[in-house]
């Protein structure tokens, strides 16, 4: 990780993960990266989509997604500055915002979709997850 170059984006938009593939050698390795990624993405919720989509894999991981894990580290490596900043804001309006990339995942065609709510300008509450039924 030391020499990683650094990156923009944690998971490409256009990035489609599937069951398929070489099965990854080192399962644990797996697991436990991506275990320590979920705890990132409490202060970080840029990461949120990007580790949700690699948690769908811990059972049967390929290298296509220790690939994708290795991205969000070198994204993590690149914005280790950024964080949530609250400011002392005198709004009280409550303003949300949801997406779904309508039944994106190509193995179960479940939809993943996501909220961010804020307050003034504060982010306060966030999710990402795949949804139970099929779009």
């Amino acid at each position: 990780m030391t020499g990683a170059k650094p990156i923009s984006t944690p998971l490409p938009a256009n990035s489609s993960l599937t069951k398929v593939g070489t099965p990854f050698s080192n399962a644990t390795l797996y697991h436990q990266t991506v275990g320590a990624l979920q705890y990132l993405t409490i202060t970080r919720p840029d990461q949120s989509y990007a580790v949700n989509k690699v948690c769908q894999f811990m059972y049967t991981p390929t290298t296509d997604h220790w690939n994708a894990v290795k991205q969000i580290l070198w994204y993590a490596k690149a914005t280790i500055h950024h964080g949530l900043l609250l400011k002392h804001n005198s709004s009280t309006h409550l303003h949300d915002y949801f997406d779904a990339d309508w039944a994106g995942c190509p193995d179960d065609h479940k939809s993943t979709g996501a909220y961010a709510i804020f307050l003034g300008r504060n982010l306060i509450a966030w999710s990402s997850k795949k949804q139970p039924t099929v779009a």
